[in-house]
């Protein structure tokens, strides 16, 4: 068998990437090394198929993207980045991202991915924080970093990525402090040999947000974080070298760690990734059916827009497997999902911190609404304030056993904060944060976050930071962030504003909040509801209590649910 349609042909043949795994040293890993350039022994086994909005189409091989990485780690150490030092990779959807990620890991780098909405202050605060020596962007970021950098003085590597198809950055013109990626890697030599990284090495650093504070550092090491998204991509996500892989990820989420990098190529699959501003229904729904895509991955809020298209106009002949995580996904979207594609789109969940945790795998039959039962080599259990398992429909904390041995896949630590890496955990049990029940038959239903972080389409968001932004506009005294349930999103970013005296609510101030926050912090943590009070409900000790506001948005929810 082949897939072939387009022009596109990878033939079908024996895995080879795992046996080398299984053999390897138990001491060392490197991804690059021991699964990259595995598959890149066939120089026609492909890798990705890339297309963008204009229609180009970009093959690339395991090999092509090997030999681009190592001559990328020479450009990277030739510049001063070397081992154990941090590289801020701010790239939308561009080959590159696929490229720098290997070449990182390749030569021991350790990699701190980030979304392009990310604003000058949000860049300054993970320059300083990881104490980033390099930063590889485009040229819509590039101009946020040099403005970071007038208060960081410690970067050694500017690196910026052209548009696909121009062989030259505009910005790069202007600013010459940065290198052209595509005239630098042209010149470099692919004469690179692979680091031999450490199993405990610190591999990626990803910033994730918590309910106080500004986002916490969490460190993946080369080993367990690769290694254990084998789970992710064979067994949740199906993946064989004969699939061809679709997520659809933001490129600075770990999702697209998860599902756009380890899982596939782990397993030799071809990931499919197309390059756009925006997301478009229409547009994604016609690639499904153009192309030989296999699987498909996608954030709830995705899986929403879809079933608002007319389903029955298109036929997605290759497809057979759908999968979703980052919340729980509507039952009735799945149903009617079902109804029009004869698939089932299963649930999975796991967290920035982890590979996938609990999953609706291919090997049962999945209960709409579950987010499935517990992945294999993970005691996943819901256990109380003393940690004892709890009996089934019982609400507790989902928590994974970390004693008398640490699972695969699950993050090392919080960097440089070893309070909150503690606060983690309770006896021998990883606390994911989440609570939930199980039922009779060990299906997990979730119920809600222990905290007030709050999950709108697929992004993870603290209070703290909206509120902060919110502080610093001259109209507002007070403010506190919660949850607010929506249809589309899952949930929202709501906040109740108390205002100085002499301003008065209106809808333009509620506008100006909001484009406020938007230009204060990265824009897709502004609170899409603005709620004007005159006080907020407060303990003895004069702490805001976010959980009263936000179950007084959860429970008018119900209530008009109900009366409907």
């Amino acid at each position: 068998m082949s897939l072939q349609k387009n022009g596109f042909v990878q033939e079908e043949r024996l895995p080879q990437g795992m046996d080398s795994v299984k053999e390897m040293d138990s001491q060392s890993f490197n991804f690059s090394r021991d699964i990259l350039d595995q598959w890149a022994q066939d120089r026609n086994k492909l890798a990705m198929l890339w297309v963008d909005d204009e229609g180009r189409e970009v093959p690339k091989t395991f090999w092509e993207i090997a030999e681009e990485s190592k001559k990328l780690c020479n450009v990277l150490q030739n510049q001063g980045v070397g081992r154990n030092d941090v590289v801020i990779v701010i790239l939308p959807r561009f080959i590159e991202w696929w490229i720098v990620h290997s070449a990182c890991l390749r030569m021991g780098a350790i990699i701190s991915p980030g979304t392009g909405q990310l604003t000058p202050k949000d860049i300054l605060f993970r320059l300083q924080a990881s104490e980033a020596t390099c930063v590889i962007t485009d040229a819509s970021v590039a101009p946020k970093v040099d403005a970071a950098l007038e208060e960081y003085k410690a970067l050694q590597c500017k690196i910026l990525v052209s548009e696909p198809g121009q062989q030259f950055s505009d910005y790069s013109a202007i600013n010459s402090t940065w290198i052209d990626y595509h005239s630098a890697v042209a010149a470099a030599s692919a004469d690179f040999e692979a680091v031999d990284t450490q199993k405990d090495d610190n591999a990626l650093l990803y910033f994730t947000s918590g309910t106080t504070g500004y986002p916490k550092m969490t460190v993946h090491t080369h080993a367990s974080y690769p290694l254990g998204h084998e789970v992710t991509g064979k067994h949740w996500l199906d993946l064989t070298e004969k699939d061809l892989h679709w997520n659809l990820s933001d490129s600075g989420w770990a999702k697209a760690a998860w599902s756009s990098f380890f899982g596939p190529w782990i397993c030799g699959a071809t990931v499919f990734v197309h390059h756009s501003n925006r997301f478009h229904p229409q547009k994604t729904l016609s690639l499904l059916e153009k192309y030989p895509i296999t699987t498909f991955c996608g954030a709830p809020t995705i899986y929403r827009m879809l079933v608002l298209e007319d389903l029955s106009k298109y036929r997605f002949q290759a497809l057979r497997h759908c999968v979703s995580a980052g919340e729980p996904l509507n039952p009735e979207v799945i149903d009617y999902w079902k109804k029009h594609t004869d698939l089932t789109i299963r649930d999975g969940y796991g967290q920035t911190e982890t590979v996938l945790l609990v999953g609706n795998f291919p090997s049962f039959e999945p209960r709409l609404g579950s987010m499935g039962k517990p992945s294999p080599s993970f005691d996943v259990q819901v256990i109380d304030d003393e940690g004892n398992i709890l009996p089934p429909h019982r609400e507790g904390d989902i928590a994974v056993r970390v004693v008398p041995e640490r699972p695969v896949g699950l993050f090392k630590e919080y960097w440089k904060d070893p309070e909150k890496t503690a606060a983690s955990f309770r006896g021998d049990w990883y606390l994911t944060g989440d609570r939930a029940y199980y039922d009779e038959d060990g299906y997990f239903w979730f119920v809600g976050r222990a905290d007030d972080v709050i999950l709108s389409a697929g992004y993870r968001i603290g209070p703290f930071e909206v509120e902060s932004a919110l502080l610093e506009h001259d109209a507002v005294v007070e403010s506190a962030v919660v949850s607010s349930p929506d249809p589309l999103r899952g949930e929202v970013v709501k906040a109740f504003v108390v205002l100085k005296s002499g301003y008065d609510p209106s809808d333009e101030l509620v506008k100006e909040l909001q484009e406020y926050v938007k230009v204060t912090t990265a824009p897709y943590k502004y609170p899409r509801r603005i709620e004007f009070v005159s006080s907020l409900p407060k303990t003895v000790s004069g702490k805001i209590r976010r959980i009263e506001l936000r179950e007084q948005e959860w429970h008018k929810s119900n209530e008009t649910a109900e009366g409907a």
